[in-house]
Parts: structure tokens; sequence; C-alpha cells
């Protein structure tokens, strides 16, 4: 790093102006490039809620299947930017989306939410996948915050009530990865065909915490109060490593861990939703700790910036990265660099977030149709294969980094 540190109440000219252009960027990313998309070409109007896909020529797949995930991350996208803002479009939008999960993704015999439906809103799929579960009690208490309706708060404590009756290890710590439709243990516990079979993974116990952190602030309960805490633990004594500030991604019930595997993106953003729960739950013990670790992670997440700028993918350790860069990791990246120069004012961390900004404009943003493209090769060509907006490709990441860049500029500023 630099070392070039100073106050926040003084800051160069530099970091100033830097300031000043992430913020005019963000702006415009959110309402001209980002939402526009969404709101065009993603509602199903033939069947209901949303497209399963959109491929990069702008064609859609009406066979395509619907995902939970996608759902609930334009419910918590929409609801948001509404927070933020107050327009009535995105509202509506928003509606749609909670309108839809109620109606066809909920579980009505045996609780919580389906996987997966097919293009017409029937079950294919009724796993109950936790990273999934906690994306829902992380839109319906965003929307809760737009709508003031009960109604929604309540059924994220329900399913907060769910993930702790199933899916907390009592014996060991920490939340097993999915169980069938009706609760019962499963054999396929992946997220996707990538990831590892295994019981307890770092990305769902990253999702599981800023879920807990987001309903925390809407209903301080003791007993969500007391887990989202230990999550904070867990995170401390197991995925964070003590040698390297990398995650450890994939563990066996028992806490053996079973990859090798760095994700610089999720270190990154591991770095400031770790720190924002602490915050959240004003635990100046837990803070305290927290604040070094997050930095620590940080610099570690930053390992994978490129010559270009942007932040490479994921590798193994001791093995090059292949190069490749995706969507999410640029957006989660400016967001820790940030966290971490409000943790250190140490301007290094300002300079990455701006390298990230010009690698993302230059090489991530479709200016011909919206949006950003899902992943780039080691030339930083767009792989069209990969779909423009779909199962896992979604308007939460990059939408929540322009309102977090809003929110934590104007707090540099106060």
């Amino acid at each position: 790093m630099s070392g070039n540190k100073k106050t926040l109440s003084q800051l160069s000219p530099e970091a100033e102006n830097t300031m000043q252009n992430l913020r005019q960027w963000a702006g415009y990313q959110l309402k001209e490039v980002i939402l526009p998309f969404w709101m065009k070409y993603m509602p199903d109007d033939a069947q209901g809620g949303f497209k399963g896909l959109i491929n990069n020529d702008l064609s859609d797949d009406p066979g395509a299947p619907k995902g939970l995930i996608l759902n609930a991350r334009i419910l918590w996208a929409f609801s948001a930017v509404f927070n933020h803002e107050g327009s009535e479009a995105h509202l509506a939008l928003a509606k749609r989306a909670a309108d839809y999960i109620n109606k066809f993704f909920f579980d009505p015999e045996f609780g919580g939410y389906y996987w997966m439906l097919d293009s017409s809103g029937k079950m294919k799929q009724g796993k109950k996948q936790i990273y999934a579960q906690a994306f829902v009690i992380y839109a319906f208490t965003e929307y809760f915050v737009a709508t003031q309706d009960n109604e929604y708060l309540e059924k994220a404590k329900t399913i907060f009530n769910l993930i702790e009756k199933y899916a907390f290890d009592k014996k060991r710590n920490g939340y097993l990865e999915a169980f069938d439709r009706n609760w019962q243990p499963v054999d396929d516990l992946r997220l996707s065909d990538k990831d590892m079979n295994e019981a307890k993974t770092m990305n769902t116990h990253l999702h599981v915490l800023e879920a807990y952190t987001s309903l925390y602030r809407v209903w301080p309960d003791t007993l969500l109060k007391e887990k989202t805490g230990n999550l904070i633990d867990v995170f401390l004594q197991y995925f964070v490593r003590k040698d390297d500030y990398h995650f450890e991604l994939f563990f066996d019930e028992n806490w053996n861990s079973k990859s090798n595997e760095i994700s610089y993106g999720h270190d990154i953003e591991g770095s400031w939703l770790l720190h924002e729960a602490a915050e959240v739950l004003k635990d100046e013990k837990r803070l305290a700790e927290v604040g070094k670790v997050s930095v620590r992670m940080a610099e570690a997440g930053l390992k994978g910036l490129n010559q270009d700028g942007g932040l490479d993918h994921e590798t193994q350790r001791g093995v090059p990265s292949n190069g490749q860069t995706e969507w999410w990791a640029q957006a989660e990246a400016i967001v820790g660099c940030i966290n971490a120069f409000q943790l250190t004012s140490d301007e290094y961390f300002l300079n990455a977030s701006e390298g990230l900004k010009n690698f993302i404009e230059k090489y991530f943003v479709d200016h011909h149709s919206g949006e950003w493209y899902f992943r780039l090769d080691p030339d930083r060509k767009p792989i069209l294969s990969y779909e423009k907006a779909g199962f896992w490709k979604c308007p939460y990441h990059n939408s929540r980094m322009c309102l977090e860049i809003n929110r934590r500029i104007s707090l540099i500023h106060l």
C-alpha cells in the first residue's frame, strides 16, 4: 500500500475529486445503465413475474426456469432503490417481485421457498437451499422498509426461525447448506455445478449474515442479535484464514477445510459485510476486532487486481489466475475499497476503487444495450455464452454498489 494516510477531514484534493467522480458515475450507472435494462426487458408479461433468461442479443428463452435467487434479488434491488430515491416506478417493480414470490415460490405445506420454478410458475425444484432462504429475508426486509407492510416483516421472521430450526448445527456451530422440500437431509447440497458438495460453505454463511444484519436493523430481537454475533465469530474462527486473510470456502460438517480455492471477490465482499454486521449490532468488542480483520481481508482481495485495474475472478492457492473477471466481484471490490478507506483514511484504497470503476466502465458496461456483461476473458472480451440476465445474473451487486458509493461518500462528508 502507499501509506498515504490522513484523517478523512484532511483529504487531498485528488481524493476529493476521486470521490466526486465515483459518486457521479454511480448515479449515472444506476439511473441510466442498470435499472432501465431490468425495467424494460425483464418483466414477463406472457407468464407473469420476470423472465428466466435474457441473452446478450436481448433474445429471451420463454421456457427458461425461474429461480428464487433472481426474483429475490430483483425484489431487494428495486426496494432498496425506492428507499433511496422514492420512485413509484421502482416500487411497482418491487411489488411485482414480491407478489410473484408469495404466489409461486412460497411452499404452503412445509414453509420456506422453492429453489426453482418452471417458466409457467410451477414448482420445478422444491429444495430448500439456505442461501436462497437468506436472500428472501434480505428482500422482504428491504420491502418492509419501503412499504411498512408488517406482513413482510413477519414473513422474514418466519424464515429466520426456519433457518434456526433446521439449518443451525447445534453440535458444531454454523449452518448446513440445503434440505429437501420438507426440510429433511439431501444428498446434493450444491448451489451450482461448479461448487463442492460440502455441508458448510462460506458463501451461504456470508449471505445469512447479510440477511440477519438487515433484519436486525428493523427488528432488534435478542435472539437475532445473538445469532448475528455468533456468525461474525464463526467467520473469524473458521472462514478467515489467519495466515493470509483469504476466505476458506468449503468445509465438511466437522469444519475440516475441503478446498484450496481463493475467491478474490468474496474476500473483499466479506470484508465490508462483516464490518457492517458488527456496526449494526453496535458491538464494540467485535467491531474493534472486525475492523482490523476487514482491512486485512480487503488487502488480501486486492491481490487479485490485474494490470488493467480490475479484479480477477478466482484461483487456486499457488496457481496464477486464468485472467477471467466477473461483474459482481468488481462491484463488491469498490464497496470493500471504500469501506477500507473509511477505516484507514489510506488513499491507496480510494485509488483502487477508481481503477475498478474505470475497468468496469471500459470493459463491463454494455454501452449499447445497458447493464453489464457477466464475464470477460483474459483479453477483456465479453464471454457472450454467459447470460445478460438470468438465474445468477441479477441487479443486486451493481445496484447495491451504486447505493453504497453514494451513502458512504455522503458519510465521509458529514
